[in-house]
């Protein structure tokens, strides 16, 4: 099979998809991995099978009217994108940003469906959230946000059909809210969000999770070049949960973190990021990274993100939000000695800085692999609530490891069986298909 088979995908997507670039980059990424696939299993081309996947089974939109502290009226937008429950329910966070759209949602759902079945874990692929911000609005002002979101979205969900959990915007204030009115509505207590807090059927090392595993996945790939984390330098975007665990993690491991970020600019610290004061500004003053300097005035902030790639280190993990490193990032990691690049957010680099990093022979781990260990931990979460019963901490980061290691070596695996040895990103494209595919195969035409 030809590049026609992309094109051919790609021109029908975009057709009915027009102007959701970030759906239609994650959409190209998977169908150019995955064509060496349907060129051996000529049957899933017969029945569509690529056609089907790249098309959700439902979209839900909707609106959220609430009202501010000051007895104003506030209009915003709810989505909902059911995209595959060939393997399980529908599984994916909930993003409340302003940048939130229908073509943000749908490149998410659609990367979540891999990244679950890479998990082994039977969970299909979901994504929902609303264009509100919750920065700078107070308790009362995101508690009747949250009541008035889930009294629509409460009628598309359960813990059989789809269970959301958190994301950008979307923490354990958040999912708290969200929950009590979903029990409030459907008279239940089940597992229906994940990301609970303990008390009321959360989880031990959610929080962690995401970035736990980001480590144990990149951890794999040092090995592969024989040598791991010690005395590295590491560079990692954001300051939310994935890239704070991240930190603690490489840290225990002997890294040196020497700069992070958030959605204003960036601190660069030569003698090692203070965890705990970013834990401090972050989790409980809910402040700006800029506030670091005031304990750590030999420390530098530089005002914007994109500068955050030019700190030179062996390892980056971009940990914010989409298409944040770009080709000339990529280029600026490649010369200052990067040796491992692991992505932490959905979708960070551009396809031209993927390229950048495979062609210098940067290890490079994708989204869908790399940043797993968070919904599979969700899934976790969900067999606990079924059980109802709580592993402890140790526990869960034992399972976490186990997945993280075999989703690692799926990827390798299905790389090395597809002629692509070394490149992860077809692996992960190619092993999350296939486990879907023969899903939908087995299933018929639905």
């Amino acid at each position: 099979m030809s590049s026609a088979f992309v094109d051919s995908i790609m021109a029908t997507v975009t057709s009915r998809n027009p102007a959701e670039l970030e759906f239609l980059q994650a959409v190209k990424e998977v169908v150019e991995s995955i064509e060496p696939v349907i060129q051996k299993r000529p049957e899933m081309g017969k029945l569509k099978i690529v056609e089907r996947i790249v098309e959700p089974e439902r979209q839900i939109m909707f609106r959220v009217p609430w009202i501010d502290d000051q007895g104003n009226v506030q209009i915003n937008r709810g989505f909902r994108v059911q995209f595959n429950s060939a393997i399980g329910p529908y599984k994916g966070g909930l993003r409340f940003h302003p940048s939130v759209n229908l073509g943000i949602i749908k490149f998410l759902g659609f990367e979540q469906i891999f990244k679950n079945a890479l998990t082994t874990t039977p969970i299909g692929g979901g994504k929902g959230g609303s264009d509100f911000d919750p920065k700078g609005k107070s308790d009362m002002e995101v508690m009747r946000f949250c009541q008035s979101f889930m009294s629509e979205l409460f009628r598309h969900i359960g813990p059989d059909t789809d269970v959301p959990a958190g994301d950008i915007g979307v923490g354990g204030r958040e999912i708290g809210y969200l929950y009590g009115q979903y029990k409030k509505l459907t008279n239940s207590f089940t597992g229906v969000l994940t990301g609970k807090g303990i008390p009321y059927g959360g989880s031990l090392a959610r929080k962690e999770a995401t970035g736990y595993g980001l480590v144990y996945f990149t951890t794999k790939m040092l090995e592969a070049r024989k040598t791991d984390w010690k005395g590295k330098r590491v560079v990692i975007s954001g300051s939310g949960n994935v890239a704070i665990y991240a930190a603690e993690k490489a840290m225990s491991l002997g890294a040196t973190v020497v700069a992070m970020s958030d959605s204003n600019g960036y601190i660069v610290d030569e003698a090692g990021v203070d965890l705990n004061a970013i834990k401090r500004i972050k989790e409980v003053e809910r402040g700006r990274i800029k506030e670091y300097l005031e304990d750590h005035p030999k420390a530098s902030y530089t005002e914007g993100c994109a500068g955050i790639w030019s700190v030179p280190c062996a390892i980056a993990l971009p940990c914010a939000t989409q298409n944040e490193l770009d080709g000339q990032a990529a280029a600026k990691l490649v010369k200052n000695g990067c040796i491992a690049v692991a992505e932490g957010a959905n979708m960070p680099s551009t396809p031209e800085a993927v390229k950048t990093f495979l062609d210098a022979g940067v290890s490079f781990g994708p989204a869908k692999a790399a940043n797993a260990g968070g919904v599979a931990t969700s899934a976790l979460e969900m067999s606990q609530n079924s059980m109802r019963m709580n592993w402890s901490f140790e526990e869960v980061d034992e399972k976490l490891h186990t997945i993280m290691n075999n989703i690692y070596f799926q990827c390798r695996d299905a790389s090395e069986a597809y002629g692509q040895k070394g490149n992860l990103v077809a692996g992960a494209n190619i092993a999350g298909f296939l486990k879907v595919a023969e899903a939908m195969l087995a299933q018929g035409i639905v």
